[in-house]
């Protein structure tokens, strides 16, 4: 179950929802586990409060449409209350933290440049001033480097389901046991670039600027594409055609006001002016908000399939994206090292009061991906481009835009517990909804 462990009082609502819960886990225990019985659920009786001691379960979703998909995905091997898994496996995952796979120095010489610059040198919008979460940030802490670090990521083909952790555990189990099996949905990508770090408050308020209450920027139509790939056509769309960029219509579904960005008063992370949260990861923003931003700062939201093969490690289709090492729930130490999830940052409790449990981006230095990405698992899930469907098979750099439903999620957050810090892991949003536990990170041109 999620650890959303605030303490509210009992509520009736608190009673129909353990009620409600229990009807939905017998069900999932016979396969009858649809995304509208999820819906139903957290629309009927909202987010789940009770602080509970135990570190375990999937989410029970705080909103209406919050859908983990079991039994969207044709041949996914799910837990009865986890997420949607590729189900698969992979070449090579046994590494850990110490031993992790290397990239040769000549590749990783080239993903490290573009400090404060997209491709081309442009440089990004949200960087062009110094200050707090816009040219501070570091690993653990260190505060060594722009914000707006981003890493290049070489393409290559990947399985996109896959049990990382192997079927002596089951798929909804986090133990790594040296290697991942089952691999099917494979997907060929071209190279790109993808962001070092989460999107920072700092970062977020230079677009809150110039959005200028509706009076500023909004994106071109048609922007956000993948400009490098199909002579500018951007990605190969699952059913047929190409990216189709920006729509004009969602400008009015941008809306970053102040009341939005306090989704929920006590984990928001906005602060109406600047503060001493700048560089932690942006939350309660939606879908339309995030691609925004990401079109203003000269990129666009990456590809499912994008977010996945960075978090995989590519074909080597990682346990976690650093490694095979479980991360623990001692924090100060492993259990935030790694990764911020299970309410456990910043102290080890596991059990979550509000802004303080999530962590500055990049605090999890251990955490670095193959291409030294931080926080792709943990602190707050991701924002996708593609729309929530079963894969599509073949794949080569696409992207689903032709099931609306809602919008993927990926990596996992600072509220949710180890199972969701795995790449395969899905889920799926409204693209209007905000949670605290929902921010995003860009991907460029490479």
């Amino acid at each position: 179950m999620r650890q959303n462990n605030r303490r509210p009082p009992l509520t009736f609502e608190h009673v129909f929802r353990a009620y409600f819960e229990f009807v939905w886990r017998t069900l999932a225990r016979f396969g009858i586990r649809e995304v509208d019985l999820v819906a139903f659920l957290a629309a009927a009786t909202g987010a789940c409060t009770a602080c509970s001691s135990s570190n375990g379960g999937g989410p029970a979703s705080s909103d209406a449409s919050m859908a983990d998909g079991v039994g969207d995905q044709e041949g996914a091997e799910t837990s009865s209350d986890g997420p949607t898994f590729g189900d698969g496996s992979p070449e090579g995952s046994t590494a850990d933290a110490s031993s992790a796979d290397t990239l040769p120095a000549e590749e990783a010489e080239a993903g490290a440049s573009g400090g404060d610059g997209a491709s081309g040198g442009t440089p990004m919008a949200s960087c062009q001033t110094s200050g707090p979460g816009l040219t501070n940030c570091g690993p653990g802490g260190s505060r060594t480097e722009s914000c707006c670090t981003s890493l290049e990521v070489t393409g290559g083909t990947f399985y996109r389901t896959y049990d990382p952790v192997g079927t002596d555990s089951g798929p909804g189990s986090a133990m790594a046991d040296g290697g991942a099996t089952g691999e099917a949905h494979p997907a060929s990508l071209s190279g790109f670039r993808l962001d070092k770090y989460l999107v920072t408050v700092g970062r977020f308020r230079q677009f809150v600027n110039a959005w200028n209450n509706g009076n500023g920027y909004t994106p071109p139509a048609g922007a956000g594409k993948h400009t490098h790939l199909n002579g500018g056509k951007g990605l190969n769309a699952t059913g047929a055609g190409y990216e189709p960029g920006w729509a004009e219509a969602d400008d009015s579904n941008i809306a970053p006001t102040n009341a939005n960005l306090a989704c929920d008063p006590s984990s928001a992370t906005w602060t109406n002016t600047t503060s001493d949260q700048e560089n932690l990861p942006i939350n309660c923003v939606n879908w339309y908000e995030a691609y925004a931003f990401c079109i203003w700062d000269g990129g666009f939201l990456p590809s499912e399939a994008e977010w996945e093969y960075a978090a995989a490690g590519g074909s080597h289709q990682r346990e976690y994206p650093w490694g095979s090492t479980t991360p623990g729930t001692g924090c100060p130490g492993t259990g935030c090292q790694y990764a911020i999830y299970n309410c456990d940052f910043p102290n080890g409790s596991g059990c979550c009061t509000g802004v303080a449990n999530i962590g500055p981006v990049g605090y999890a230095a251990q955490g670095a991906g193959l291409w030294g990405q931080l926080d792709l698992a943990g602190d707050v899930f991701e924002w996708n481009l593609d729309w929530y469907a079963a894969y599509v098979d073949p794949c080569t750099d696409c992207a689903d835009f032709a099931t609306p439903s809602y919008r993927v999620l990926r990596g996992g957050s600072f509220i949710y517990d180890v199972t969701y810090l795995l790449p395969p892991a899905r889920l799926g949003s409204a693209p209007a909804y905000r949670g605290d536990y929902i921010g995003f990170r860009c991907s460029r041109t490479p």
